[in-house]
């Protein structure tokens, strides 16, 4: 392979006598002012971007692994401003170690 091939060479060997009208822009050279120093950016002080509110529900459950036994209060916090989604958040959570779970409310933060 020739590593020395013209554009119209190229051009040639994948499009063959096609006449393509391609239109070829030659853009500008800019001359490079040797006179001119380059000036240093200066150092921007970081700002800290404020965090988005997330709105978060607390939903408190009842939780038991006995049925009518004993039973524990666990809160959990959802990121979430929907109740339904919360609640099946928090319950799913909490089947995880217990077997028995109820809602007994849902309050936002």
């Amino acid at each position: 392979m020739n590593k020395e091939w013209t554009e119209e060479e190229m051009r040639q060997a994948l499009f063959g006598n096609a006449e393509i009208s391609a239109p070829v822009s030659h853009a500008p050279v800019e001359q490079i002012q040797p006179n001119v120093a380059a000036v240093p950016v200066s150092k921007v002080a970081k700002k800290k971007v404020p965090t988005a509110f997330t709105p978060r529900l607390l939903v408190t459950l009842s939780v038991s692994n006995e049925f009518e036994g004993t039973t524990f209060e666990i809160v959990h916090e959802a990121d979430t401003l929907s109740t339904l989604l919360a609640e099946q958040e928090a319950t799913k959570a909490a089947r995880k170690k217990f077997r028995y779970v109820e809602v007994v409310s849902v309050k936002s933060m």
